[in-house]
Order: C-alpha cells, then structure tokens, then sequence
C-alpha cells in the first residue's frame, strides 16, 4: 500500500511540530522540508479538523500539536487522512463488477489493508518522531 502524499506530509508535519515542541509556521515547516507552502496549508487544515493540530492565528501563531505526542495514533492519522474503503474499484461500492461477491480478492485485501493499518496502531507520534534533536539538526542544521 502507498500512502497518498497529503498523508505522507501530514506525518512530517506532525513530526516537526512534535520534534520543536513549540508554535511553528507553516511557511518554517515548508521551508525546511522544501515542501509546497500551499501543499501544507490543506494538510494543517485536515489536521486540525481531526483534532491532531491547533492552529494559532496572529503575528505569532502557527500550528501546534494540540495533544501530547503520545496521545496521537499513527494508525488513526492515517485513517483520518487515507480513502480506505476505495483500496480497489469493487471495495468502494461505486463500480461494478461482474464477479463480485464470487471472488476472494475483496476479503483478502481488505484483511490486508486491516493488518497494515494494525500495526501501525502499534505506535504513536513520539515513537516515530524519535530523537527530537536529531530531528531539528536535519531541519534546521546550525
């Protein structure tokens, strides 16, 4: 399974914010990963719908996390943030097909898909953020 990019800079986001553990503009996180500004305004905006991102407005807002990093589920980000049920065609319910409901491919993925997104259960922001300094020297080396 391939993660949607929204989904992949929604997580360096999360990290970053959970690495500088203070208020960050989107345009420093933006600059630092060399990512599009705009690209990370939609994704602050998803975050912050589901509950992961506070956002701060004003001369010195931004975005923080609006839980401790080990209060947020990776699993739950990707949930929030991926089209699970439209892995294939036939699993979304919007497209037919002729040998549905008479073929293994819908179960065996969907079990699939559930065993990937388990194991990321098993694992919260600061796990995957690791050594917040390690983190800020590759973002912003001094």
């Amino acid at each position: 399974m391939q993660l949607n990019l929204r989904t992949d800079y929604a997580l360096r986001m999360l990290m970053a914010l959970a690495a500088k553990d203070d208020v960050v503009s989107i345009d420093w996180i933006a600059e630092h990963y060399g990512i599009s500004r705009n690209h990370l305004a939609k994704v602050a905006q998803d975050l912050a719908a589901a509950g992961f991102v506070e956002t701060l407005r004003g001369r010195s807002g931004g975005l923080r996390l609006a839980r401790q990093a080990s209060q947020i589920n990776v699993g739950e980000v990707v949930r929030s943030l991926e089209n699970t049920n439209g892995f294939v065609a036939c699993m979304g319910g919007k497209e037919g097909c002729a040998i549905d409901g008479v073929c293994g491919l819908k179960p065996a993925l969907a079990g699939a898909l559930e065993a990937f997104l388990s194991h990321l259960d098993q694992f919260h922001l600061g796990q995957i953020t690791g050594s917040k300094s390690q983190i800020m020297q590759r973002l912003a080396p001094v």
